[in-house]
């Protein structure tokens, strides 16, 4: 652990210093076209505007050259099959990658984590863990993205209701109401809602182009949106009206989601304490004492005591995360 800790430092000094003399020579060398460009005359507003197109033309080359070889590794793994699971996911995220572009990504944090893992410990094993961790790691952020965007739709819906049945009380049509949502909110209501008036625009039915969206979002409250919206265009009815008994009933349930996450919070930080508690005190008795946790490592009732202890941790936090869990 010592010796891990002791080669991690040492990267990170030596990437330091690196940066440090690299951002020194590149400003000197940016002082002397600045002296250079007042003694000329040139204007600096014009030399500064071409630095940033040309930095932005070569960000862009980067980008674009990154794109096409991850399409065409993602053109490979299409091959062997059509359907993926992480296209919906993508659509989910807002993120601009099909699922096997996303899974060569994913394919590419994983080797870099393990080719770090290996250089940094010299052992194969920590290069399985190191690439194990990246997917790992890819996933969360994936999922976490998701969870913010539903989070954020929740929050903008009882909004996008209002203005629907405002403007269809003006005399717009349903669907002249959702393109004005499209360009008058923001994101995510405003990309989703673009991509239904998209769809419908192409011919694909005003039913479908909500299911599909309600497959994106996936939530509770715009779920009853659909359903109202569906049965109103079947059997009649004020649509508007029921759009602002949905928004009162979809607004009032977001404060008291937001009331019972305050009551809760203190529970939460109780959990996350508790499973970090056991990894905090390693690593401090590690530093303290590198060989009083040897025992815990190299004995097997030691490792059962481990094991045990961190099964043990895992279901105490996920017991006390389902008890502060409330649905709404």
């Amino acid at each position: 652990m010592v010796n891990f800790c002791i080669i991690l430092l040492t990267i990170l000094l030596f990437l330091s210093l690196a940066m440090f003399f690299y951002r020194v020579k590149n400003r000197e060398k940016h002082s002397l076209q600045t002296r250079l460009a007042q003694f000329s005359g040139l204007d600096m507003s014009l030399r500064n505007s071409n630095q940033q197109k040309k930095v932005q033309k070569d960000r862009a080359f980067f980008i674009t050259k990154a794109q096409e070889i991850i399409r065409a590794l993602a053109g490979r793994i299409s091959k062997f099959h059509e359907s993926n699971s992480f296209d919906l996911k993508m659509q989910q995220a807002d993120i601009p990658l099909l699922g096997s572009e996303f899974q060569v990504v994913m394919l590419i944090a994983g080797i870099a984590g393990s080719l770090l893992m290996m250089l940094l410990t010299w052992q194969l094993s920590a290069g399985i863990w190191g690439f194990i961790l990246a997917i790992v790691i890819c996933l969360m952020l994936l999922q976490l993205r998701i969870s913010k965007r539903r989070q954020a739709f929740s929050n903008q819906l009882g909004d996008m209701l209002t203005m629907i049945a405002n403007a269809l009380r003006a005399g717009f049509s349903f669907m002249q109401a959702m393109d004005h949502i499209a360009k008058e909110m923001d994101a995510p209501v405003k990309t989703e809602i673009r991509k239904v008036v998209q769809e419908v625009n192409i011919g694909i039915p005003l039913e479908d182009a909500l299911e599909n969206m309600n497959k994106r979002v996936k939530s509770s409250d715009f779920e009853l949106v659909v359903a109202a919206v569906l049965i109103q265009r079947q059997v009649g009815g004020n649509l508007a009206q029921i759009l602002d008994t949905i928004s009162f009933t979809i607004n009032d349930r977001l404060r008291m989601r937001r009331e019972v996450h305050a009551l809760t919070s203190q529970g939460r930080l109780s959990g996350m304490v508790l499973a970090a508690i056991p990894v905090v005190m390693a690593i401090i008795l590690q530093i303290i004492n590198p060989h009083y946790l040897d025992p815990l490592i190299n004995e097997p009732v030691g490792r059962i005591a481990v094991g045990l202890a961190i099964f043990l941790v895992i279901m105490a936090f996920v017991v006390i995360r389902r008890i502060v869990d409330i649905d709404i």
